[in-house]
């Protein structure tokens, strides 16, 4: 059992008005991180993984954006019931958004971009900051860190456009650090050095860290724990060994089926047919039904109860289900 989570979600649902109606982009999820803990939330797009950590950052736009329940406790304090301009986001809670090439601001220099939120959040001189941003440069290794602060994004390649971007979610000494796909722009190489990059960041600081990624792959040396979704909700969590070698729902067989692997034969890849349900009208029962080869005839009509494997491993499928084992 989980001693003293940092953050715990609790039946968050999202919603978006749109033209056509209300689109259900996050429905009913559970998470839960530890203090000091990696959390990987992985899913192919729209599943719901970037929605849910704008949730947490407050990020969710009103009144076309709105959270219809849930409670998203962050060390103990429901930071849902929190007024936008809180002190948490931004301060003890930190974001790495998607794209570096996009996420800096070409008109100003890296200092002015690192500096501006921790002076406002740490009320720190601008001395101070700078000195702060410095150190947050050496940190994630990028040499001459003085003369850097005072360039464009422009003069930079795309590994040290994401290795500021991180410096500057790190600037405020953030509990939790959530990075939004951090790896997908860069090239292999790179990729392996960011994620290295965190290892050790975590090492030193002893930060909470949520992965969002669609890439299994890449998670599959840092997270401590996985949590798979699809359609909006969280169908399988559970630690390493449990997703990489006993997945039990069968979208997660089917994404680790679809990773290229150096011993497997030629033309072996076997993807996942099909497309995702319309969340502007979600299926009654189970999301993955329609591209599921083992699906029965209750998991179109009713909704999965979650059933735990184990102490970390949970799986919302009826195939895990006692009262369907004998069907099976």
């Amino acid at each position: 059992m989980v001693q003293n989570p940092l953050l715990t979600i609790k039946h968050l649902s999202v919603q978006f008005k749109v033209h056509g109606g209300i689109v259900q982009a996050v429905r009913d999820l559970n998470l839960t991180i530890e203090k000091g803990k990696t959390l990987a939330i992985v899913g192919e797009s729209g599943c719901g993984k970037s929605v849910t950590c704008h949730a947490v950052m407050g990020l969710i736009q009103k009144p076309s954006g709105f959270i219809p329940q849930g409670e998203i406790i962050f060390d103990g304090l429901d930071i849902t019931q929190l007024e936008k301009n809180n002190t948490i986001r931004g301060n003890r809670i930190a974001m790495i958004f998607q794209d570096p090439m996009t996420a800096l601001n070409p008109t100003l220099t890296i200092g002015e971009q690192m500096i501006e939120g921790v002076m406002k959040h740490k009320k720190l001189s601008k001395q101070h900051a700078l000195d702060k941003a410095s150190e947050m440069l050496t940190l994630v290794g990028i040499a001459e860190p003085e003369k850097r602060l005072s360039q464009y994004p422009h003069q930079f390649s795309g590994g040290m456009r994401q290795r500021i971007v991180i410096a500057m979610a790190l600037m405020s000494d953030p509990d939790l650090l959530i990075a939004d796909e951090p790896t997908t722009a860069l090239d292999v190489t790179i990729q392996a050095q960011v994620l290295e990059l965190f290892e050790k960041i975590q090492q030193q600081t002893g930060v909470s860290i949520i992965l969002i990624t669609h890439d299994l792959g890449v998670v599959a040396k840092i997270a401590d724990t996985i949590a798979v979704m699809y359609a909006g909700q969280c169908i399988e969590t559970g630690n390493r060994r449990d997703i990489f070698y006993h997945p039990q729902h069968p979208y997660t067989q089917g994404l680790l089926a679809s990773i290229p692997r150096l011993d497997m034969q030629k033309d072996s890849l076997k993807p996942i047919e099909g497309h995702p349900p319309d969340l502007f009208a979600p299926p009654k029962g189970c999301g993955f039904f329609s591209r599921c080869k083992k699906a029965m005839r209750v998991c179109k009509e009713i909704p999965p109860e979650l059933s735990v494997l184990t102490e970390e491993h949970t799986v919302l499928c009826w195939l895990q289900d006692s009262r369907t084992q004998c069907n099976v």
